[in-house]
């Protein structure tokens, strides 16, 4: 925050940080939180109002004793809106100042040593204090990330209390499980249910994971093992069995998948080397690979329409989309030897062509089973998408049977949602996609084999009388048609391509356009 020069002998007297802190002290919570907020902001003052180093040190040891002795009382964090406030604060300090800074102050370890067990708290609170937390997390993940810059032989501390803020982070994701899922209804407020709110929890996290990251992969691992063996156990059962314990333990492996997934978005070699992070990386990526081939067998195949089953398979599209992005087409396959190999030894998949394999079965699993949830079905276009745009991942797809047969049959009956009218406009994204694919390849016969089921569909209303047009079965077809033609007319992005589409319309589908019109001009 930028202060007129003429500021600076006030900022510097250190009564001015002290007067705010006893505002705090002695008031109400109405103006103790005004306190607080003018606390944040003068933490945010920028390093050039200071002309010397020393006066800007000093200035930052009264922050850091006052905020000392807000943690050892407690006093006034009982109201909320101290509370979130107080964070802010917490989280300003490595926004506006250095770790190396922070270290000279006198009595940093007893600081860090309070914030420290002010998160874990603040963590285990999570119902209370979620909107809160993000600015803790934020604080710890930039401490850990100066790490490497770190000059000098004075500890950092922050190999002891990292970890444990790490794992009681998980550990409170997973206790709040059974209270917020247990219903298995739809819940704005869930952080699954929310994307804006899971990415504040999640932001910081891998920072936190990749900074000792052997120990939290081994944490991690072992809370996902018994909940994937008790999950592959029921979808073995005749009957899912208790459908309230079921939804939990599928809450829980949820949010271990979104906790993968963040991780394996960033890749980051604090701590470790590149080898044993991909190691690393292969182990907590295997327990979520091997998660596809159970969530659609057994019981579970029967459970689409349920909340937390829905909430799981969004997760397992987000993980596959950061996985891809990091360990997935020649030049990263390449690069990541140690991972496939890793891969390979626990679940045989050798390479990224298997694995893509993996990833467009899943695919056009959820595009089968996911009729009446719109939001699975544009996740998973979304993926679908991703994997096609790319030139390289596109011509690796041509390449798989799961992908030929997507290709060979899109009719409505391999993949019901194009009938729902929900998902009208997933349809229009779902044929641009195979446009996309099928136009990679030249040659008009495979283009028209592609066109084949919508040919059928153009028959069948150039064969309806004038007064079905008017009936909402039919309405629908043609209008579906059209969403169809429109994504594949989307995909054509050279004269070629518009050329096998406008010999496919032209002359023959004309009569078809122009009846529409004239019989639905009213509509």
């Amino acid at each position: 925050m930028q202060l007129p020069a003429s500021w600076r002998p006030l900022l510097q007297d250190p009564s001015t940080v002290q007067i705010f802190f006893d505002y705090y002290k002695v008031n109400d919570t109405s103006v103790s939180k005004e306190a607080l907020e003018c606390l944040v902001r003068l933490a945010s003052v920028r390093r050039s109002l200071f002309v010397e180093d020393p006066a800007r040190s000093q200035f930052l040891s009264h922050l850091m004793s006052g905020t000392r002795e807000i943690l050892q009382t407690g006093q006034g964090l009982a109201d909320h809106g101290n509370y979130h406030e107080f964070c802010r604060l917490l989280g300003r300090f490595k926004v506006n100042y250095q770790l190396s800074e922070l270290l000279n102050v006198e009595f940093y370890g007893e600081w860090l040593g309070l914030v420290a067990e002010f998160t874990t708290k603040s963590l285990l609170s999570w119902q209370w204090a979620s909107n809160s937390v993000y600015y803790l997390l934020s604080l710890w993940s930039r401490l850990v990330t100066s790490v490497p810059y770190l000059k000098g032989d004075t500890p950092s501390l922050l190999d002891e209390t990292v970890p444990k803020i790490t794992e009681g982070f998980i550990t409170s994701r997973i206790n709040s499980v059974q209270a917020s899922f247990a219903d298995n209804s739809p819940d704005p407020d869930n952080p699954l249910e929310n994307a804006e709110s899971l990415q504040d929890q999640l932001e910081s996290l891998p920072y936190l994971c990749r900074f000792k990251y052997e120990s939290c992969s081994l944490f991690i691992i072992n809370i996902m093992e018994p909940l994937l063996q008790a999950y592959t156990a029921r979808s073995r059962l005749p009957a899912s069995g208790d459908a309230a314990e079921l939804s939990v333990i599928e809450g829980q492996i949820a949010w271990m998948v979104h906790i993968i997934a963040a991780i394996l978005k960033i890749r980051q070699t604090v701590g470790c080397s590149q080898d044993s992070q991909e190691l690393f990386d292969a182990e907590l990526a295997a327990r979520v690979l091997q998660l596809i081939n159970i969530t659609d067998t057994g019981v579970h195949a029967q459970r689409y329409q349920e909340i937390s089953k829905q909430r799981l398979d969004r997760a397992i599209l987000i993980f596959v989309q950061n996985f891809r992005r990091s360990y997935v087409g020649d030049q990263a396959m390449h690069a990541s030897k140690q991972l496939y190999a890793r891969l390979s030894e626990l679940l045989g998949l050798t390479d990224h062509l298997v694995l893509l394999n993996v990833i467009v079965g899943k695919i056009a699993t959820n595009l089968k089973c996911y009729a009446e949830c719109e939001d699975v079905i544009d996740h998973t276009l979304s993926l679908f998408q991703e994997l096609a745009s790319g030139y390289m991942t596109g011509k690796l797809l041509l390449k798989l049977e799961s992908t030929k047969f997507i290709i060979a049959n899109h009719s409505r009956e391999n993949f019901p949602f194009l009938e729902e009218y929900r998902c009208v406009r997933s349809r229009t994204n779902f044929y641009y996609i195979l446009g996309c694919l099928v136009f990679m390849e030249d040659g008009p016969v495979k283009f028209r084999s592609f066109m084949e089921p919508l040919l059928q569909v153009a028959v069948n209303l150039e064969a309806s009388a004038d007064a079905a047009f008017r009936t909402d079965v039919v309405k629908y077809a043609f209008t579906g048609l059209m969403r169809d033609l429109r994504g594949i007319a989307m995909a054509t992005n050279s004269r070629r391509t518009y050329g096998l589409l406008f010999d496919w319309l032209y002359p023959s589908r004309m009569p078809l356009l122009l009846r529409a019109i004239s019989l639905l001009t009213d509509e």
